[in-house]
């Protein structure tokens, strides 16, 4: 039938605490996955424990196929309902996604005060409590009105059933209405978020194209949730982006200025993290904020090399850049959290990746190595020329210096005579004042 385990039951709360809510997690096994049923319920719970849930009881069941009418097996479906009495659970959450089907079988025969969740309406209520900006918050309401469209009719089955009487009509009435109600309010809300959003994402669309006018070097932070893209970039920027130990901490990217050491200006991006199974609903609703790395010349998949499940989480990373259309930019890897690996353990991680960066945001190990590979990557396609610019054409060495790697530079009497890497974007700029090498 599969497997139970109880969870051992934490201290008690202080009466300072609030309330948090008692969950039962349920997950199936299925042949060929690229996640052990093991890390995927530990990962969910991690995630319930992010919304304010305490996990209580955790259920397995080995499947071939989900059952079309409750995912699970109809004997583990009434076992959860008996395990939701006795652990006094307050919601069951399935580690995948469940169909409006599914989930109104399921919460007629679990307890009608228990809720009956999936992984993705938790992570979509995780992404409610930490969207912080206009943007962010709309993003999530996009998604949470498209999530419970289709569920719509299963929230209003009751009323339709409690009708007194019968014969013809008597199977639609109040419940039929009101939920027409409900789906013309839902989808006017859908249609309105998204209006929001479009002006919204044509004002990022604006500020992005201003910085790939201005010839830039892009480079953005992507990765696996908690893997320490916000750590990364406040030690490269001193950006000061809020940094916890907690899933999807951040959900607004943020873009700062950053220096090289040749003196060449580029962006860094801090993006969204990832997670397996990431709900296409979200992929949709964060396609604004998911264009930030699309339109990069660079991205740095930050991974925390401390996880046991880092390879299976670079996969899931990089089924979500292939979705959004990104597997094709230069991409450099860039394991994290090396501070918490046993010398041992960073040996073996540098003999299986040896092109890839090993980094510390917490120490500021490994940092100079990676600026070295970001420098490398961003002077890949310049040119070499060489140019005397006119004295009265000052900006034009500011720009040198600030876009350009100056290889050398020398005043003569006809004005500032500079050998330099130029990238393509600003080939146009100095071609008037070449000289012959």
């Amino acid at each position: 039938m599969g497997e139970f385990m109880p969870i051992v039951e934490r201290g008690p709360k202080t009466t300072f605490e609030p309330q948090r809510e008692r969950a039962i997690l349920v997950g199936v096994e299925r042949p060929k996955s690229n996640w052990s049923i093991e890390s995927s319920l530990a990962e969910l719970e991690r995630l319930a424990d992010t919304a304010g849930a305490d996990t209580v009881a955790v259920t397995t069941q080995k499947l071939e196929s989900p059952n079309p009418r409750t995912f699970v097996g109809t004997g583990k479906a009434e076992e959860i309902a008996s395990l939701a009495r006795a652990y006094s659970a307050d919601l069951v959450i399935f580690d995948d996604e469940l169909s409006p089907s599914q989930q109104a079988n399921l919460e007629k025969i679990v307890d009608k005060d228990v809720k009956v969740i999936d992984r993705t309406a938790l992570i979509l209520d995780i992404f409610a409590l930490h969207a912080t900006s206009r943007e962010g918050r709309l993003q999530v309401r996009l998604a949470q009105n498209q999530y419970l469209y289709p569920r719509l009719r299963g929230m209003w089955a009751h009323l339709a059933s409690n009708r007194m009487g019968g014969g013809v009509g008597s199977r639609f009435g109040e419940g039929e209405s009101q939920l027409e109600v409900d789906r013309r309010m839902v989808r006017k809300r859908i249609t309105s978020i998204k209006r929001e959003l479009e002006h919204l994402s044509s004002v990022r669309s604006l500020q992005r194209e201003s910085r790939f006018a201005s010839g830039m070097f892009k480079v953005a932070l992507a990765g696996y949730t908690n893997a320490g893209k916000s750590s990364l970039l406040n030690r490269l920027t001193d950006a000061d982006v809020l940094s916890y130990d907690k899933l999807f901490a951040t959900l607004d990217s943020t873009t700062r200025k950053y220096k090289l050491p040749e003196g060449r200006e580029i962006t860094l991006t801090d993006t969204v993290g990832f997670i397996q199974k990431l709900p296409t609903t979200l992929v949709e609703a964060f396609k604004s904020t998911l264009d930030e790395i699309t339109g990069a010349d660079l991205i740095l998949h930050v991974i925390d090399s401390s996880s046991l499940e880092y390879e299976t989480q670079i996969v899931a990373v990089e089924e979500v850049l292939d979705q959004i259309h990104a597997h094709a930019i230069p991409t450099i890897k860039v394991f994290n959290k090396t501070d918490l690996l046993s010398a041992d353990e960073l040996s073996a991680l540098l003999s299986r990746h040896p092109h890839d960066v090993f980094v510390s945001a917490e120490t500021g190990q490994g940092i100079d190595t990676l600026i070295k590979r970001v420098e490398l990557a961003a002077s890949s396609t310049d040119t070499a020329i060489e140019v005397v610019i006119p004295y009265d054409k000052g900006k034009l060495v500011s720009l040198a210096h600030q876009r350009c790697r100056i290889v050398s530079e020398e005043h003569k009497a006809e004005g500032t005579y500079l050998s330099m890497m130029v990238p393509s974007a600003y080939r146009d700029a100095f071609k008037n004042y070449q000289v012959s090498v």
